[in-house]
């Protein structure tokens, strides 16, 4: 007789069409996938997502939409438990709205008595003490509590959280492997745009709008139009968030300028909407330099030697846990520093890729440790 399914809601910033988080919601899928294949236990997730279509077609999962509380509560209350990450949901500096709904999934779900997870999420900054008291109501029901950093351990440990224990884990994209048998086959898989095989080194660029005055832009523009001076290169932009990084990658194009006369070429990436069209660009690149954090862990997973701008401590955090620093920061970001340093990344990334290759399969193999741990506790429980 098989076991029906149990069924698993999934909170998150999906939907949106942003690379990192939807690798983050393919790496959960992939995960969930192998550890219920190898304990036994089938599951059927629920997406909560801003184009419920999209992602059906996308992943090949049910969705509803994560804004209409009659549909978020009908999925809740059929469900088996709820998942809530990864990525930095619980974070009030790019909108004070993140903590208050995503609290508010959680809540919802222990109301309605469904077991309750937190899967590798960065948690903070998160600057309203009115915020701390609230995360520590929410969580201290949780059935288990994963973060991707030590420093969001410590934060909610701050905030008087005792229980249950906080494991810190890789992010889940850490683990996120295209289909050996061609990417095409993924559900709502289509060709993009690649920069296939080119004859010339190649660099990946993932930027992003921070600054006002946009001077880290600049910075990085004028260090990789250096790069293409002293070196032909083909520099190709990856936008993770589109549309806002496509505009700050043409920003960088256009203070580039023309580099045919060094050799040099420079491109963007067009289309890329699932993640193993991102990932093929990213295998296809000799070095990266990125301000996303996604763009890094894409860059480590793979392999390919990178080099980070931090322009939060989420950045910082990552990079030392494959034992790297950022090249600056986005308030003082010098672009000496970052044509020297991604040089020294296209004429050493065979050493770069030795000294890490034992914390990168550390991480790798840890990614999974959340669903291990959410499907076991479904296997007890019966």
């Amino acid at each position: 007789m098989v076991a029906s399914p149990k069924k698993i809601v999934l909170s998150g910033y999906y939907g949106f069409r942003n690379s990192g988080d939807e690798a983050v919601l393919q790496s959960i899928l992939n995960a969930l996938e192998r550890q219920s294949e190898a304990a036994g236990v089938p599951v059927e997730p629920i997406v909560l997502s801003i184009d419920p279509a999209w992602t059906s077609s996308t992943y090949g999962v049910r969705a509803v939409h994560r804004m209409k509380l009659s549909e978020v509560r009908k999925a809740i209350a059929e469900s088996d438990g709820l998942i809530s990450g990864g990525g930095s949901l619980l974070q009030d500096v790019t909108s004070p709205k993140s903590v208050p709904y995503y609290l508010g999934v959680i809540k919802l779900a222990q109301w309605m008595k469904k077991p309750t997870f937190v899967y590798a999420q960065g948690v903070g900054p998160v600057q309203r003490k009115l915020f701390h008291s609230l995360i520590k109501s929410v969580f201290q029901k949780c059935s288990y509590i994963s973060v991707r950093d030590e420093q969001s351990r410590d934060l909610l440990l701050s905030m008087g959280i005792k229980r249950p224990a906080i494991e810190v884990v890789p992010d889940p994209v850490m683990g996120l492997s295209a289909p050996k048998t061609g990417v095409e086959e993924a559900p709502g898989f289509g060709r993009a745009e690649t920069s296939g095989k080119s004859e010339l080194p190649v660099i990946g660029v993932s930027v992003r709008f921070w600054e006002k005055d946009r001077k880290e832009l600049d910075a990085i523009a004028e260090g990789l139009r250096q790069v293409c001076a002293a070196l032909p290169v083909h520099v190709r932009f990856l936008p993770f968030h589109l549309p806002a990084d496509a505009e700050a990658s043409q920003y960088c194009m256009d203070k580039i300028g023309d580099v045919q006369g060094s050799g040099s070429t420079v491109s963007m990436c067009a289309g890329t909407e699932h993640p193993y069209e991102m990932l093929r660009e990213v295998e296809a690149c000799q070095a990266l330099l990125g301000m996303r954090l996604h763009s890094l862990i894409y860059a480590a997973g793979q392999r390919v030697p990178l080099l980070g701008v931090s322009y939060d401590p989420k950045i910082d955090h990552f990079l030392s846990r494959i034992d790297s620093v950022p090249a600056g920061r986005t308030g003082s970001l010098d672009s000496g520093a970052v044509s020297e340093q991604l040089l020294q990344l296209l004429r050493d990334g065979e050493s770069w890729r030795r000294q890490r290759e034992p914390l990168i399969v550390s991480l790798v193999r840890e990614a999974e440790a959340p669903a291990r741990h959410i499907i076991d506790d479904f296997r007890h429980k019966g």
